[in-house]
């Protein structure tokens, strides 16, 4: 029998919904706005698939306890004259309209 030992950082990720995203704002910019309050695993500004525009929202991957102090400091601040708003995502349900 072979026993294998995995070591892994366990640490648990969470996804950050952020609204109210000024237009030009694309993921680079979106990342480098969270990376001052942790590691970003990814972020990504969503996009409007017929105009490739931005939507004016995105998502925000990161370690838990980085996510909690990054939505803390960033909801309700200005960017760009935007109030952003900055949450812990919702699970999306599986139906679709």
């Amino acid at each position: 029998m072979l026993a294998i030992s995995i070591t892994a950082n366990l640490e648990q990720r969470m996804k950050i919904y952020v609204g109210n995203l000024p237009w030009a704002i694309d993921d680079p910019q979106l990342e480098e706005l969270f990376a001052e309050y942790g590691e970003v695993n990814s972020a990504n500004v969503v996009m409007d698939r017929e105009t490739g525009r931005s939507r004016g929202f995105g998502f925000v991957e990161m370690g838990d306890d980085d996510a909690r102090a990054a939505i803390s400091a960033l909801n309700e601040t200005e960017v760009k004259s935007r109030r952003l708003r900055v949450s812990q995502a919702k699970e999306r349900s599986r139906e679709r309209r």
